[in-house]
């Protein structure tokens, strides 16, 4: 593998520049001398963003953006082996990193590497253990898969020995990493167009505990099925979080205030309890608290900084984001795009202040829709109203003979209110005649399924 010397920097292309995790990674090394270039297939705020920093960023992926004086090319797992760009620098034997290879090596130039894992849950426990990093006065270097206000971005430059970052378990791609502290904040069954099953889903989890060293820290959700499989032996301390007493950090007293955000207390190893109120909503962001203020106990912060961190977070972007409101109709979007996460999603909002109940979900990926078709049908069917899209293709072509119509037939089996339509006109057109006074609108889903909520708003 390519190993890159930073102190020598060089001129790194990257395929796929506008992703959320690659920029961040671009703007970093753009910020430590390296001379940047890459290419998308649309343009954003990322994009925008790179270009007025330096980056030469060019829309479409082509032949010829692979020019003489690149010295290293950086790919994602969603790059397909016949993008030209791939087949430019296979084709002239240019060194090639994929972003999980590039991130790692980037992770061993800092003394405390913090990655964040588990299938749900993410990036609101890496804003939150962000904001107590930043509250400590640590001057970190973030790398968010969403959009942190407090950082204006998903990236956050810093020039200490603190790094915080998410670890994706896709295609493994988080065992390419160094970190010293990792959290595991759940292990389900999710991209199983890589990965065989649930067993092997496990494993790669157990893979990546291994990789913290005995210095470091595992934090792990205690209440994942068989823990001792994923933790036993592993070189390092390992700290469970809970909601009884069987965990070493635990939640008792939960209770919710008037828009769903939950208050609770905390019980430390060290017997000691704490007070912790939140600005995110639902049960869920009780275990991703409970994960960042572990990490942050580890790490020797002070709780009052770390309490008063949480109590200001609310959240990354497109995670029960309130978008505005329409009349008096409340319009929110979330992230969720995996039955559990919906799950979580509708359990938060039955705490918020509503009428009626709308959810319009756009799915993401047919494979993820076909092998979860049924864990979707169950979760959905649970949310009073629901109007399905048609399914976000993402990086995959074959549509595996389904659609959102096999969707919801299955809800409607269950029971569920549900309703198809192929556009987000006539989505729109369908909201505006139906929702009333009072009613929470949520545009759920990983694609581009918020531009409906959006559009109602006139934004």
């Amino acid at each position: 593998m390519y190993e890159i010397d930073f102190k020598k920097p060089i001129h790194i292309h990257f395929i796929g520049i506008g992703g959320i995790s690659m920029s961040g990674l671009a703007e970093i090394l753009l910020s430590e001398g390296f001379t940047i270039s890459g290419s998308d297939n649309k343009e954003s705020e990322l994009t925008i963003r790179l270009r007025s920093e330096g980056a030469n960023v060019i829309i479409g992926q082509n032949f010829d953006n692979i020019t003489s004086d690149i010295d290293l090319v950086v790919y994602t797992a969603a790059i397909r082996r016949d993008n030209p760009e791939l087949g430019a620098a296979m084709e002239v034997n240019l060194p090639m990193l994929s972003r999980a290879e590039l991130l790692g090596q980037m992770m061993r130039n800092y003394k405390y590497p913090i990655a964040v894992s588990g299938t749900h849950g993410k990036t609101t426990t890496s804003s939150m253990l962000s904001e107590i990093l930043l509250a400590g006065n640590t001057d970190p270097t973030l790398s968010i898969g969403g959009i942190l206000k407090s950082i204006g971005g998903n990236v956050r430059i810093g020039h200490s020995d603190y790094f915080l970052t998410e670890a994706c378990e896709y295609t493994n791609s988080f065992l390419s990493f160094f970190p010293k502290y990792g959290i595991i904040l759940n292990v389900e069954a999710d991209h199983l167009d890589f990965f065989k099953d649930l067993a092997d889903i496990r494993n790669s989890f157990r893979r990546f505990a291994e990789l913290l060293p005995a210095d470091g820290a595992l934090v792990i959700n205690g209440e994942i099925e068989r823990l001792e499989e994923l933790t036993a032996n592993v070189k390092c301390p390992v700290y469970t979080i809970g909601l009884s007493a069987n965990y070493d950090y635990y939640a008792t007293d939960i209770t919710f205030n008037e828009v769903g955000c939950a208050s609770y207390t905390i019980h430390t190893p060290k017997g000691l309890t704490f007070p912790v109120k939140l600005g995110v909503v639902g049960i869920h962001n009780v275990y991703n608290s409970l994960a960042a203020l572990a990490m942050a106990d580890i790490l020797s912060f002070e709780p009052e900084i770390s309490l008063a961190a949480l109590e200001k977070c609310t959240g990354a972007d497109r995670r029960f984001e309130i978008k505005g409101s329409l009349g008096d109709i409340t319009i929110v979007d979330d992230y969720a795009h995996h039955p559990t996460e919906i799950a979580a999603t509708l359990s938060a909002a039955v705490n918020y202040p509503h009428n009626h109940l709308w959810v319009v979900f756009q799915p993401h990926t047919y494979s993820r829709t076909k092998a979860l078709m049924s864990e979707f049908a169950d979760a959905l069917s649970k949310a009073e109203h629901v109007i399905l899209a048609d399914i976000y293709a993402a990086r995959e072509n074959d549509t595996l003979g389904i659609s959102s119509g096999d969707l919801q037939k299955e809800i409607q089996k269950r029971g569920g209110d549900c309703y198809y339509f192929h556009s987000f006109s006539e989505i729109e057109i369908f909201l505006l005649k139906n929702c009333n006074q009072g009613d929470v609108l949520i545009t759920m889903g990983a694609g581009d399924v918020y531009r409906i909520g959006e559009e109602l708003l006139g934004k």
